[in-house]
């Protein structure tokens, strides 16, 4: 019995890493799966590689208009929506000393706002007793050097978790964190020069755990599977931590 059979199910940022390991895995359990982006070549090739249930549509999640967009297409379309995944996210990081204002509004109005906003305009086609999943990280409770700005979001992004399972108990919508450690995924190539140095970085990201290694887009989705189906149904305003041991060993 496919876990998610007849979901209608939206996934942001799912072109590729983390969202589109979810994607996947939701489109194997029977979700009629749409994800979203900003890039149009990434989320037509998303769409080609889960090769089955799935719509991708392009939009920004720190803009309101682009997701007012996207919600009255999945209405139009599928009528409803039962799980929702705010996994659009960036990573900019650098040193308080030199961290500028366009660094801070970027990372801010994408991994804040934008997640707030993601869950806040999809309320009018989510229906009651819904999933909604928000993508944290674990540097939400953790202290690391140039992450301040990035780790604040995160931990805005937890909280969320907990704020909106009580405000929408009443509709029996539950409201959950997903929280990665470092991934195998492109993130890396966004905040380094090269491809040397990205797998450099991801290395010696990975050598960080306590299991000297990183985790893989499909151990993370296996968790989001868990929180998107009825077997979680008691599981609300919570967190689950997938770090390969870093924040508490």
């Amino acid at each position: 019995m496919q876990k998610l059979k007849d979901k209608v199910a939206v996934v942001t940022g799912g072109g590729s890493g983390i969202g589109l390991g979810i994607a996947k895995a939701f489109a194997a359990e029977g979700a009629q799966v749409i994800i979203t982006g900003r890039n149009r070549v990434t989320l037509d090739k998303a769409v080609v590689e889960i090769g089955f249930n799935t719509v991708g549509l392009q939009g920004d999640v720190s803009n309101l208009a682009d997701l007012s967009e996207i919600y009255s297409t999945v209405a139009k379309k599928f009528g409803r929506l039962d799980v929702l995944v705010a996994n659009a996210g960036v990573y900019v990081i650098g040193p308080l000393t030199s961290f500028t204002e366009e660094m801070f509004d970027k990372v801010s109005d994408i991994n804040f706002k934008g997640t707030f906003f993601t869950v806040q305009k999809a309320l009018p086609v989510l229906n009651d007793g819904a999933s909604i999943i928000l993508v944290s990280s674990t540097v939400n409770g953790k202290g690391i050097p140039n992450h301040a700005a990035y780790a604040a979001t995160k931990a805005a992004t937890r909280s969320l978790a907990r704020s909106f399972s009580a405000e929408l108990i009443d509709r029996r919508i539950r409201v959950n964190a997903l929280t990665p450690g470092p991934v195998h995924t492109p993130l890396f190539n966004t905040v380094t020069s090269s491809a040397e140095e990205a797998e450099a970085m991801a290395e010696n990201m990975g050598n960080f755990t306590p299991v000297k290694r990183l985790g893989t887009p499909e151990e993370i989705a296996s968790a989001a599977l868990y929180l998107a189906s009825d077997e979680s149904s008691f599981m609300l305003g919570s967190e689950i931590l997938l770090d390969g041991g870093l924040r508490d060993l």
